[in-house]
């Protein structure tokens, strides 16, 4: 038998596998990797050498207005790490410069007051000036196309400044390959009709729309383009670990510090698909498992892995629900899949609804495989949105032996579906 532990709300939940079915955990890397330096040194070391570009105080000589664009409260970017060092270099090559910190929300809720305080210390807090994004309200300007034909429409603070700069982290994302870098400017501070444009059902439909792809991916290829309109001009990223701690650091240009940071995360992160009758995967425990809405992102770990027609477990507590009232209704009020999806992508690209995207890469995993799901969520509401309830992996594990008839069906593990990319399924 196999013990694997799989992280479950602020618990964990462990399940014995038969040896003779386990096919083997797929696992980060990132778990076992000790830096060489502490998180302060890592930003201020990245800092002195950065990619592409002079050091932000060379760059901020003379320089009157700055906006420095930093990450919202959905993002476990450590700013108070970052955002010291890079005032300091701000200041240090313009002393009297007008310093805005731009909070890049997207089409997010507005960042609290506490959450502020939370994320940069209350001196900052205190001292600094704030403003926070709203793609609706804040003052836009209209800035051309991107290469798709779409507009970009960005925060005049932005289109305003003598020099931009950025914080932020690294990550797979599920659809733009990596976050971090272009994903400041779009969608951090676009108005929304260029998010949802940018989010469109063709774009989310490629096939190189995938977690670890920015080759080719059309939807990152806006984004750096929007990101050059928008004069970004340095940025200082960094990856980090479980603990939410720096391990890794990169600054310098929007593009090359970025690339430099998404190839250190895919050497450590990137696991070969192990092809299996079922997968049992997670969103990585609390905080990113508290809804269906977000536990999408766990659940394209185990697609890339499953073969075609067999079974996904998801864990994924969920006690706040589906997470999305326009997601949950798409899925409660249509059981057809393929008509589904032809909807999405009939849609115009400018049109493109709240959470289609979501959506649209929900419905593709449930044509690949069906999904089992342990949480704390209503039974029905599970139902509703295509999926089979269980309250424990073991009810799970004989689901879906049942589904699949066959007791003695393959099984692979992916203990936290939000750390790996899945390569080659």
């Amino acid at each position: 038998m196999a013990i694997v532990k799989f992280p479950y709300g602020k618990e964990t939940l462990e399940y014995d596998i038969p040896g003779s079915r386990f096919l083997g955990e797929l696992v980060s890397q990132m778990h076992h990797y000790r830096p060489a330096a502490s998180q302060e040194d890592l930003v201020r070391e990245a800092m002195r050498n950065p990619v592409g570009t002079p050091t932000l105080a060379v760059m901020a000589e003379n320089k009157d207005k700055v906006v420095l664009i930093a990450s919202d409260h959905t993002r476990p970017v450590p700013s108070r790490v970052i955002v010291p060092p890079m005032l300091d270099e701000i200041r240090r090559g313009s002393p009297n410069a007008d310093v805005t910190i731009l909070i890049s929300t997207g089409c997010h809720r507005e960042t609290t007051k506490d959450e502020l305080i939370e994320k940069f210390g209350p001196e900052i807090a205190r001292r600094e000036k704030i403003a926070v994004h709203d793609c609706d309200a804040s003052e836009l300007v209209y800035c051309g196309k991107l290469p798709s034909g779409g507009g970009i429409i960005l925060n005049k603070l932005v289109i305003d400044a003598d020099l931009v700069v950025a914080e932020g982290f690294i990550e797979p994302h599920f659809f733009a390959g990596f976050s971090g870098g272009r994903k400041s400017v779009l969608p951090g501070v676009a108005g929304r009709e260029t998010v949802i444009y940018n989010h469109n059902a063709e774009f989310i439909a490629h096939p190189r729309a995938r977690a670890g792809v920015i080759k080719d991916n059309p939807i990152h290829t806006d984004m750096l383009y929007a990101c050059r309109v928008a004069r970004l001009a340095f940025i200082c990223n960094v990856v980090i670990n479980s603990n939410k701690e720096v391990i890794y650091a990169t600054a310098g240009d929007c593009d090359l510090a970025h690339i430099a940071g998404c190839d250190f995360l895919s050497e450590r992160c990137g696991v070969g698909a192990v092809p299996a009758d079922i997968v049992i995967s997670t969103n990585g425990g609390y905080p990113l498992d508290q809804n269906i809405y977000q536990s999408v992102k766990g659940m394209t770990a185990a697609e890339a892995t499953v073969k075609k027609g067999g079974v996904i477990i998801m864990l994924s507590k969920s006690d706040d629900g589906h997470g999305g009232s326009e997601f949950y209704k798409t899925f409660a009020e249509e059981k057809n899949l393929d008509r589904m999806l032809e909807t999405f992508m009939r849609t115009p690209k400018e049109q493109t609804r709240t959470d289609q995207w979501q959506s649209q890469i929900f419905a593709r995993i449930l044509q690949h495989a069906r999904v089992i799901f342990i949480s704390d969520a209503p039974d029905d509401m599970v139902r509703d949105m295509h999926m089979t309830p269980a309250r424990s992996i073991g009810e799970a594990m004989k689901i879906a032996e049942g589904m699949l008839g066959n007791p003695e069906a393959t099984v692979a593990a992916i203990p936290d579906g939000i750390a790996v990319m899945v390569l080659g399924g």
